[in-house]
């Protein structure tokens, strides 16, 4: 039955403030609801370009659902995401609005130095003794 994918949805009126801030905290969350608000149509969950892999994206997703802030179905075989924008307004009035606001002018994190062998970080040009500990 088609109805069995469509994840469960909270009734906006009914979530606490605290767990929609928690949501919002995070910047692939904020992203996310930043690019649906400037978006024309929904968005299926792979037409994001997200920093994460697959079942991050998917949990970050789930858990801007059950804050209220998104509606996912499927229209054939992709779950697409809208934004519930005038539900979050009439509840938490200007929210929406100061949260892309914040998240359009927000420097983005630095990409950090891909990593060497063991997971360190790769040593400085020159190497220890170019004016490091041995130098």
């Amino acid at each position: 039955m088609e109805d069995d994918r469509i994840p469960a949805h909270p009734d906006v009126r009914t979530i606490p403030l605290q767990q929609v801030l928690e949501a919002l905290v995070d910047p692939v969350r904020r992203s996310i609801v930043t690019k649906l608000c400037e978006a024309a149509e929904d968005i299926r969950c792979g037409g994001f370009d997200l920093p994460v892999s697959n079942s991050t994206a998917t949990h970050h997703f789930r858990i801007l659902r059950e804050a209220g802030l998104i509606r996912q179905y499927y229209v054939g075989t992709s779950r697409m995401n809208a934004l519930r924008r005038d539900e979050i307004d009439e509840v938490f009035p200007g929210l929406v609005d100061a949260i892309v606001t914040a998240d359009r002018t927000s420097p983005r994190p630095v990409q950090q130095p891909a990593r060497g062998p063991a997971g360190r970080a790769p040593a400085p040009a020159g190497g220890i003794g170019a004016g490091g500990l041995l130098g």
